[in-house]
């Protein structure tokens, strides 16, 4: 591995690692597509960067929310009774969504990804105040959204925090808490994940060594000395600073990250 591809990995980590504990997005936002550009990049086969990409975004997922939930935890920020309610169908949901990406081809995944880019900034930029009267639902309705947060998380290999903690907040729990929870939902998102993406890749021809189905192990080590490092800081700058303008600045981000792996993939 050069040094330059090691300082791109190792940066790659930082960012993703530190908005996942600010915002509790995950840091697949960021890492799919800095991961499609630089397996592009190293000549890997082109009908299976957007897998790889996804696959090892989703492993890392696996330690970034393990390290931003203990933090969340420190300062009481994560409802463990909302979490327990989401689980069951996130677990199979991930799991379901992990099956469809892997029958999806390289540029439709891109498609994908890039459409929920959009709405993540959307939320980002947008955060609409919900019905003051508006509350959780009970397991049954918790469960049936941890279907649908898995499944989608699953397929475009992110924490789940794009889709929890809007949906948190326009059930009216505070934004804080809406983080927390997103963290701890992020782990047993990349735990179906990840088994999802290793399943569907098991054997398949072509891929570069290194590889474990779809999860590739060289930019998985490197990427997470940097996220689980970084994590943290960012989930205490939640309970610290106003985060508005920085949710702006990372809408911004994922627009430029979302022209950029269109135009690596389709401009050929």
């Amino acid at each position: 591995m050069s040094l330059m591809l090691l300082a791109a990995y190792l940066a790659t980590g930082a960012v993703a690692g530190f908005f996942a504990g600010l915002l509790g997005v995950g840091g697949g936002v960021v890492v799919v597509p800095m991961l499609a550009l630089l397996f592009a990049g190293q000549g890997f086969p082109e009908n299976e960067v957007l897998h790889l990409a996804l696959g090892t975004s989703m492993a890392t997922i696996l330690f970034t929310a393990a390290s931003s939930l203990r933090a969340h935890h420190a300062h009481r920020a994560v409802l463990w009774p909302v979490v327990r309610r989401l689980t069951p169908g996130i677990l199979l949901g991930t799991l379901c969504g992990a099956y469809l990406a892997a029958l999806v081809s390289s540029r439709g995944l891109a498609l994908i990804f890039v459409a929920f880019m959009l709405f993540v900034a959307g939320q980002m930029i947008g955060q609409r105040r919900p019905p003051a009267g508006r509350r959780l639902p009970g397991v049954l309705g918790l469960s049936l959204a941890g279907g649908v947060i898995g499944a989608f998380s699953s397929l475009v290999a992110i924490g789940g925090g794009a889709l929890t903690v809007p949906y948190l907040i326009w059930c009216n729990v505070r934004p804080q808490q809406a983080i927390g929870t997103s963290a701890a939902v992020g782990l047993p998102i990349a735990i179906g994940g990840t088994c999802g993406y290793v399943w569907h890749g098991w054997g398949q021809a072509g891929l570069p060594p290194g590889s474990l189905g779809f999860v590739y192990l060289p930019a998985l080590a490197v990427i997470l000395v940097a996220s689980v490092l970084v994590a943290p800081l960012g989930a205490r700058l939640t309970h610290r600073l106003p985060v508005r303008l920085l949710r702006r600045i990372f809408a911004g981000l994922l627009l430029l990250l979302s022209a950029k792996m269109l135009w690596s993939l389709f401009a050929a």
